[in-house]
């Protein structure tokens, strides 16, 4: 497996150590991911995107919808209903998962919808004004000599 080194990241920057670990735990993670149940991320636009996760056999009481700390987690528990039944065949899986998907800074849920056996999340990126970029008006000597004269404050 390849090692990446980090060293120059942590040199040049400030803050982004975070980024630098999560890369670290992915490519460090030898375990295989679930892949039950299926899944679809989407960019529906340019700060949304939608998550869908193929849900058969759940009701939406079944399933739960939570954000932990950076973390979307997404979880589903077939209640008991006590009937026995006696299957053919068994191909629609309704057992117990949990999948869990990061989230990046700034990015919201903006609600849950389960429709036709999917369970569809809708997510917003949402940058404060403050982090926003913004234009900074450079004053000239001129100005600043006028501002002087007419007793404005002068940064």
């Amino acid at each position: 497996m390849r090692t990446l080194d980090f060293a120059p990241l942590y040199r040049a920057t400030v803050g982004f150590d975070q980024i630098a670990d999560m890369m670290d735990r992915v490519l460090t993670n030898d375990t295989p991911q679930p892949t039950y149940p299926p899944y679809n991320i989407e960019k529906t636009g340019e700060d949304s995107y939608r998550i869908s996760i193929a849900v058969a056999g759940f009701s939406a009481d079944d399933l739960s919808v939570e954000v932990r700390e950076h973390a979307l987690i997404v979880s589903a528990r077939k209640a008991d209903t006590g009937e026995q039944h006696t299957y053919l065949h068994r191909g629609i899986a309704t057992r117990a998962f949990e999948r869990r998907f990061q989230l990046a800074d700034h990015v919201q849920v903006k609600g849950a919808t389960h429709v036709d056996g999917m369970l569809h999340i809708d997510l917003a990126r949402e940058v404060p004004e403050a982090l926003k970029p913004r234009q900074i008006e450079i004053a000239s000597s001129r100005q600043i000599e006028k501002d002087v004269v007419e007793g404005k404050a002068v940064n």
